[in-house]
């Protein structure tokens, strides 16, 4: 391919322009160059003296630092990890110690369950034999009485030493107060094996512990062995129970745990009617009686409700909040270990899967709301 002459003339120009300033630079940069090659020889004397200055004084120390540093934050890490294990250990451990005295108690209430329906058996058969003689003695006395009273109108005149056994006797008053005798020991045989057929039922030990059972015998079970505690004493009138049972439904349940918190809060609210019965007047008792008022009704096609509630001093906002907390009480000591509310907490809410509730205020009474599905699941335990 041909080319123009302009080409090779603008190479020509190129080439002397690169030419020239090659020169230029040559000679501006040659009259420097030793002072370049000293600047350059010193500075590479003092990198090759601070070098392993830093390296022994700076750099070695820091990296020596580093890995202290480094091992003393692998230490505090393990340390840590020990700390956290150990108080978790703690936690697991303060929890056992909290829960082994609930046990306690709960085994305790159990083997006092099963005494007290030993006893009952052993009473309740003596009884039910003395019961069921009472209608032959009857019958007995009464043929008797036939007897005596058909010799004296065909003898109306006894011999002499008759007549004085008859009065030695006071045959006339003996013949009179038998049948008040009678009927007083049938009462008393009766009310034994009330009693008898009450603990049975408050134990639940005759029976499968889970069973549908009627709420409404367990309250009254309970509160005819706190009879003792609410019948009138000097000076008051005792504590009047108010009950308004609902139409409830036979409920599957733990029977014998639910009386014990049945029992628990009822003896609570006896307690606290009667400390604050300490402070009133016997006119102010009289004028206001004091009332435990129970009442049972249904919530849904699930769930019913039981309410005790008292009518007594009420309790603050501080106590209330650590009432169901072991072994919190108000009672001096040796009157209790605040271990029963605590324990009721856990039989419904963690056996029972129900709800316990504390409403209350001072000077207003105290009412327990006592909440349980109509069905309990039976495979928890407590």
């Amino acid at each position: 391919m041909h080319k123009s002459p302009w080409f090779f003339l603008s190479r020509m120009v190129f080439s002397v322009f690169v030419a020239e300033t090659l020169i230029m630079l040559l000679f501006m940069v040659l009259p420097e160059l030793p002072k370049l090659l000293e600047a350059f020889v010193d500075s590479t004397l003092l990198s090759l003296l601070i070098a392993p200055s830093l390296y022994f004084f700076l750099y070695r120390p820091l990296t020596m630092q580093i890995t202290k540093c480094s091992l003393i934050e692998k230490e505090l890490r393990q340390s840590q990890a020990q700390l956290q294990q150990q108080a978790q250990e703690l936690e697991q451990t303060l929890q056992r110690l909290q829960l082994a005295p609930q046990l306690l108690m709960a085994e305790k209430m159990s083997s006092l369950g099963r005494t007290v329906a030993g006893v009952a058996h052993e009473i309740n058969n003596p009884v039910n034999f003395i019961y069921g003689n009472l209608t032959h003695i009857r019958d007995h006395i009464q043929a008797i009485q036939a007897v005596l009273e058909l010799y004296q109108r065909h003898y109306p005149h006894p011999t002499p030493d008759i007549e004085a056994l008859i009065k030695e006797y006071d045959l006339d008053f003996a013949i009179e107060d038998l049948p008040k005798i009678l009927s007083s020991m049938k009462m008393g045989t009766e009310r034994i094996r009330s009693i008898v057929l009450t603990l049975r039922s408050f134990s639940r030990l005759d029976e499968a512990e889970k069973k549908a059972v009627n709420i409404h015998d367990g309250i009254d079970s309970t509160l005819l062995l706190l009879q003792q505690h609410l019948k009138s004493k000097s000076g008051d009138l005792g504590i009047q129970v108010v009950k308004e049972y609902g139409d409830l439904p036979e409920v599957e349940c733990y029977a014998g745990k639910l009386n014990q918190v049945f029992m628990n809060i009822i003896e609570n609210a006896i307690y606290a009617l009667e400390k604050y019965n300490k402070y009133d007047s016997l006119n102010n008792r009289n004028n206001s009686p004091r009332l435990i008022t129970i009442r049972t009704n249904i919530l849904n096609s699930e769930w019913l409700q039981i309410s005790i509630k008292d009518n007594g001093p009420g309790i603050t906002k501080q106590i209330k909040e650590r009432i169901f907390e072991p072994f919190f009480t108000t009672k001096p000591v040796g009157e209790g270990i605040g271990l029963g509310l605590s324990i009721s907490y856990r039989i419904i809410v963690d056996l029972h899967g129900g709800k316990l509730k504390c409403i209350s205020d001072p000077n207003q009474g105290c009412e327990f709301l006592i909440e349980i599905p109509q069905k309990v699941d039976l495979t928890s335990n407590i």
